[in-house]
């Protein structure tokens, strides 16, 4: 057999050597099997294997009592026939068209991943623009950036298993508060470019103004921020004027604000007091792009009178990502508060009297307030926001004030070393950087910069502007003059050393102006002072994820947010530098990695929903949403049906569909829905037929919120556009739809897709994300391009809708892998269980308590919603009262009381096992019999184990207790919970004492007096 083998290879040429060489390597014929990977993924992240999924099949039932043979059957079941796609998807479609059963092993993935990502070349950045080397101390890197602690748990909505970050994003506010001289800060937003959009908006919101509004723009913005300012206002009907910052003219009384950025994106540092006094005398408001460490040594924007300050806290120890995802930040005086966008942490207390952290005002205030709502922004950058925090817990206000010193010095050496080679520089006053004068030489300065292997900024055609940084050494200095100096008629007879002593005695006289520079303190608050070594900090690190819930504790239930593993094989690329040190504005050239992955990404993306064209700029839900629609008015305007206003939207929908609509100056008409829960199509007909003329779109969602298939969501579509509308379907419940069906097939025209929910990327205690959208042929042209990079967009593309081209380019890598391991088949096999997990949970559920909703034959999609609101009328338990003792189980809550008031809703995902499935049924089932001893007398109505749910270990120990259950009931009501307890660190807690006495940084003393309040 041996002899026969070597005679049959002797045979072979050389091509089909290495055709059989690389079938073997990639694993493409079923004849290779001795070499396929055995680190293959989708068994891995599927939770249950195949005889629990055999198991489960078989508990569940139609409800005629038909069993289900198989997952296909399930699906046929489930899914509306018409709408079924009856392939497999093509993701790895080289490897799938010759085997599809293909699967890459993790190890071999990450092995050409890495190939890919040296295709980005790492070269020295110094283009600045709101983008700046940092570097990240590497017990931040490993403890949070790369800590599942940190990284997977969700937005705190249940604070008392929230408390770490909670705490963390109380620090990020307070420094920027500090930082800022304004009282009220946020807890991020997605990034510097919406930041200033968002301000511009709240400054129409504050103004309150019914006739012409304009916002006036200073030319030396940040290019990225004017092109966003641009494309937010435009269909709210704000003017923009673009000028010269001491150009701006006040008198019309149109004015509602205006912003300017400090220092200017040239570098230059100006006062502008006056400025801001003329704008107050006019009813106008101040906002203030700047930069956190430049505020270390400049007056504060609050100190000379900005109303809002915001900007990027990258360079807080944040790679620069090519993009992002960065936290942006937003501060401005209390008065104001209310009309803050995006989340605040406020301080509050608890059951039992102590402190407590909370999300504060707008917590989820779309779904109350919906197209009156003032941002659709429902997620921030709380991962980012707490690197920012931490870097400043780490280095402390001494700390940061000598990187600042540090990085202006550096600027100073560098202009001086270009001076006195010849060239002069366009201001004199500056931070961090410098404007350099190279007339006709800039082509070849540049040039020679690039061979060199530095990146800085044509900022025209006549100058050169290079921004320093912490990262910054000798060695680039020295690089910078030496291109310059090929090009100088100057003689080059200094040294840096030499420079450098001869500027020493100069360094106390700042380029600063003496009226601009800072005098007063900052991070004066203990957690700021006391954390600067490595373990101490390390240990504050810790301290604070012990806290947190997160899916490293247990599953994480929340209906439409699709909670699922974020594998470590996905998440390992984001670290790596050819990913991390790529400037967002390097020349394309030195990015084709990142490239190749987006192309992949693209058109695996359109693959899965049936669509032509995708944009990966949108970096949140909300965004997309947002970007979605814009498309649509783009389109409507482009074939002269600019009339069309009209969005239809059912009253089931997700609240930022109706924020986003209003955003992008759409008038909004609710749709109703049936008994089912299914959106009512004579309704919809009969309001489509109404407003046949002015129609633009119809949002829904798919399944609908309500954790069903309707049936005929393809006749809807048709009936939009028989009106002459667009269909625009949102992404949020897209986990129930891939390989099964496609939005591009039932009929929609664009989608947005939520990367951190159905494609892995981590939701990080409350971002980031990622929302690209896909769109059909006809609206491809109008994807969003950039100020900046011309390259992306379509041929008549709408204006930036975030600062970044990509977005948040260096997590894709996530979503990459994801897609990579699981294939067309794994991703396929993957909806299906997540629809199996759902329905084995109902099923065992059902006995206990209403399932809400269900589609013909009695299943449920991905999700399913129980009813608790008779437990409320009849004993006073609420869906709060539940999820708040599944914390005493060790759990998260579900959703809580959407889309439904005083209901539950469940998402399993495919990732949880059988084991965890039951552990969460077993503990609904026990609270359900705690429910009924109250019902039934046996427990008090006021003093029960529910309604004082959760129990924290400082109260089960204290020698005091006076329930009438015990303690062992209160904290271990199952056997999981005595072999290991997470406890909550605090009773519940007060959410409307928070609101009342809005406690949101640590300086702010905590609660005086206030009993009366």
């Amino acid at each position: 057999m041996l002899r026969l083998l070597n005679k049959s290879i002797r045979n072979l040429n050389v091509s089909n050597t290495k055709s059989i060489i690389r079938n073997y390597s990639t694993s493409t014929t079923k004849t290779s099997s001795i070499f396929n990977s055995l680190d293959t993924f989708s068994r891995r992240h599927i939770g249950p294997n195949d005889n629990d999924i055999k198991y489960m099949l078989g508990k569940i039932a139609t409800n005629k009592d038909e069993t289900i043979k198989s997952l296909d059957h399930l699906i046929e079941l489930t899914v509306p026939q018409n709408i079924r796609l009856n392939r497999n998807l093509l993701i790895n479609t080289q490897e799938e068209k010759v085997n599809e059963d293909f699967e890459f092993g993790e190890s071999q993935l990450l092995q050409q991943l890495k190939k890919t990502a040296e295709k980005n070349q790492i070269k020295r950045s110094f283009i600045g623009m709101g983008y700046y080397n940092s570097i990240t101390p590497y017990v931040i890197q490993r403890n949070i950036l790369e800590n599942p602690g940190w990284y997977t748990p969700y937005t705190p909505y249940q604070a008392e298993i929230s408390q770490g970050r909670l705490e963390s994003l109380l620090n990020f506010q307070t420094m920027i508060a500090d930082l800022t001289a304004l009282p009220m800060a946020n807890a991020s937003l997605l990034d510097e470019a919406t930041a200033a959009a968002e301000a511009m908006q709240m400054c129409v919101n504050i103004s309150k103004s019914k006739g012409r509004l304009r916002f006036l723009v200073d030319k030396h913005c940040h290019p990225q921020t004017i092109d966003t300012i641009k494309t937010r206002a435009e269909p709210k009907g704000i003017f923009i004027d673009v000028l010269s910052s001491k150009d701006f003219d006040f008198s019309s009384g149109e004015v509602v604000g205006c912003i300017v950025q400090y220092p200017s994106t040239n570098g230059q540092i100006k006062d502008y007091r006056d400025l801001a006094d003329r704008a107050h005398k006019a009813g106008s408001l101040v906002v203030c792009a700047t930069d956190l460490l430049a505020l270390t040594m400049l007056t504060p924007p609050g100190e000379w009178g900005a109303d809002i300050a915001l900007g990027n806290s990258q360079r807080f120890g944040v790679p620069l990502g090519f993009g992002g995802p960065h936290a942006a930040f937003f501060a401005t005086s209390y008065q104001y508060s209310r009309l803050l966008p995006g989340r605040i942490i406020g301080i509050s207390k608890d059951r039992l009297g102590g402190q407590a952290y909370r999300m504060a005002l707008q917590t989820r205030e779309q779904h109350i307030r919906r197209e009156k709502a003032t941002s659709n922004i429902c997620t921030s950058q709380a991962l980012l926001a707490n690197m920012a925090a931490m870097y400043a817990v780490y280095h402390g206000p001494q700390g940061l004030k000598a990187i600042g010193q540090q990085v202006h010095k550096k600027a100073i050496i560098l202009a001086e070393g270009v001076k006195n080679l010849g060239f002069d520089l366009v201001d004199k006053s500056f931070f961090d950087t410098i404007l350099v004068v190279t007339g006709d030489k800039t082509t070849k300065v540049m040039k020679e910069l690039e061979n060199k292997g530095v990146n800085v900024r044509q900022y025209c055609s006549k100058s050169i502007a290079i921004s320093t940084d912490e990262s910054m050494t000798k060695q680039d200095v020295q690089l910078i003059l030496d291109a310059f100096a090929e090009h100088s008629s100057k003689a080059y007879n200094f040294t840096l050393d030499s420079l450098e002593k001869d500027l020493e005695g100069k360094f106390l006289n700042t380029t600063i102006p003496k009226e601009l520079q800072r005098t007063t303190e900052f991070l004066t608050h203990p957690v700021f002072n006391k954390y600067h070594s490595e373990h101490e900090l390390l240990r504050y690190i810790h301290r604070l994820q012990k806290k947190d819930l997160g899916l490293t504790t247990a599953m994480i239930p929340l209906g439409s947010c699709t909670m699922k593993l974020n594998a470590t094989a996905e998440m390992y690329p984001v670290s790596w530098p050819e990913f991390g040190q790529i400037h967002p504005f390097a020349p394309s050239s030195q990015t084709q990695g990142y490239k190749e992955m987006f192309d992949f990404i693209s058109k695996s993306l359109c693959e899965v929903t049936g669509f032509d064209n995708c944009s990966l700029q949108p970096n949140a839900g909300s965004q997309g949403e947002y970007t979605g629609l814009m498309v649509i008015r783009e389109y409507l305007k482009s074939i002269g049906q600019s009339q069309r206003d009209i969005c239809l939207i059912p009253v089931s929908a997700h609240g930022t569909n109706p924020a986003s609509a209003a955003m992008v100056g759409m008038k909004v008409v609710v749709v109703a829905c049936d008994q089912n829960g299914n959106v009512d199509k004579a309704d919809l007909k009969l309001k489509a037929e109404k407003y046949k003329d002015t129609l633009a779109a119809l949002m829904i969602t798919y399944p609908s919120t309500h954790g069903v298939f309707e049936e005929g969501a393809n006749e809807m579509c048709d009936i939009i556009h028989q009106y002459g509308g667009q269909v625009y379907m949102d992404g949020a419940n897209m986990n129930a739809q891939v390989g099964l069906c496609r939005p591009g097939d039932i009929g929609a025209d664009v989608c947005h897709l939520n990367l951190h929910k159905t494609f892995c990327i981590p939701h990080g205690g409350g971002g980031p994300g990622m929302g690209p959208i896909c769109v059909k042929s006809h609206l491809g042209p109008f994807l969003p391009g950039h100020a900046v990079v011309q390259e992306v967009g379509g041929a008549k593309a709408m204006g930036a809708v975030s600062a970044a081209p990509w977005g948040s380019s260096s997590i894709l890598p996530i979503t990459y892998v994801y897609l990579r391991l699981m294939g067309g088949k794994g991703l396929k096999k993957a909806t299906q269980v997540a629809i199996l997990n759902a329905n084995y949970m109902a099923q065992r559920l059902k006995d206990h308590y209403k399932i809400l909703y269900t589609g013909s034959n009695g299943f449920v999609a991905h999700e399913f919603i129980i009813d608790l609101r008779h437990f409320k009328e009849s004993i006073g338990i609420e869906a709060e009262d539940v999820a708040k003792r599944l914390q005493d189980y060790g759990f998260h809550g579900p959703t809580m009381s959407w889309p439904v008031p005083n209901t539950l809703m469940i998402e399993p995902t495919e990732s949880e096992s059988l084991y965890e499935l039951n552990r969460l049924c077993d503990a609904l089932i026990s609270i359900r019999q705690e429910i009924q001893e109250i019902q039934d007398g046996k427990a008090d109505k006021l003093d029960n184990v529910l309604v004082n749910a959760p129990h924290i270990e400082k109260e089960v120990i204290s020698d005091k207790w006076s329930h009438p259950y015990s303690r062992e009931k209160a904290a271990f009501p199952s056997q999981s919970t005595k072999e290991s307890k997470f406890w909550p660190t605090v009773a519940r807690v007060d959410n409307v004492f928070g609101d009342r006495n809005l406690v949101c940084s640590c300086n702010t003393p905590v609660f005086p007096d206030q009993s009366n309040s």
